[in-house]
């Protein structure tokens, strides 16, 4: 798919993106894991490139889970480095593209380094524009869930809620991603069909797109497949064909 088959007038908002396939990738190369996450960078430069291309609002990435602490540590060790060399070689390519740069997740828990160099790179995109790039770091629904829940009661203890006052809008308010909108469309790549505990409340009426692709090789073209995919889509969020239709 090209990006001239694209109705820009019908791109989805906000995409989220499952990268797996790195260490699947890199064992067909007869490398170790970190080889096929150094390799991912390629794959990231691209979709960030054609969601900008497209007029994609917001792309979020699922980079790091909660529980990806429980690998090995020199796999752990190896990806914060990553971390770190990719936003400094990014840098530029976001600024080009006025793109902003935001994270969500327990990001107290990355190597300080890593962290700061996280940090730097937000401040410096702070003021651009096209897209806003979110990198879910040390994420996991469950997590970001118990972590509202625990402010939802501190504050009704503390008399600023009411069980009463307490909506659906109420708890979206306490989410990492209350800034954002919710995902139009989910892409995960590597062939698994689950979302693996990610943005599990925000994805209630998410469109979801499974490829066979493994990250390291995702490129342009696969991300304009998704979103032509998508648009050809009818979207009811509970209402019927005809009602949607009309």
């Amino acid at each position: 798919m090209k990006l001239e088959d694209i109705d820009k007038s019908r791109v989805p908002q906000h995409v989220a993106i499952i990268m797996d396939g790195n260490g699947r990738w890199a064992q067909k190369q007869a490398h170790r894991r970190i080889f096929g996450h150094q390799h991912a960078m390629t794959a990231v430069h691209e979709a960030v490139e054609a969601a900008v291309n497209c007029g994609v609002k917001y792309l979020t990435l699922y980079t790091f889970s909660t529980e990806n602490w429980n690998r090995p540590q020199d796999e752990i060790d190896g990806l914060m480095e990553l971390i770190i060399k990719a936003v400094h070689d990014e840098t530029k390519t976001l600024m080009d593209h006025s793109v902003k740069l935001e994270t969500i997740g327990d990001t107290q828990r990355i190597p300080e380094r890593s962290r700061n160099k996280l940090l730097e790179c937000m401040k410096e995109t702070a003021n651009n524009t096209a897209m806003t790039l979110v990198v879910a770091l040390s994420y996991s629904a469950r997590w970001e869930t118990a972590k509202a829940l625990r402010q939802i009661c501190v504050d009704a203890r503390d008399g600023r809620l009411t069980p009463e006052s307490i909506t659906e809008e109420t708890f979206r308010n306490y989410l990492t991603t209350k800034n954002y909108p919710d995902p139009d469309l989910l892409i995960r790549t590597g062939g698994e069909l689950r979302i693996s505990n990610f943005l599990l409340w925000q994805m209630a009426y998410t469109e979801f797109y499974f490829s066979d692709q493994l990250w390291p090789d995702f490129r342009l073209e696969n991300f304009y497949d998704a979103v032509y995919d998508y648009q050809n889509r009818q979207r009811r969020f509970g209402k019927t064909g005809d009602q949607v239709a009309k």
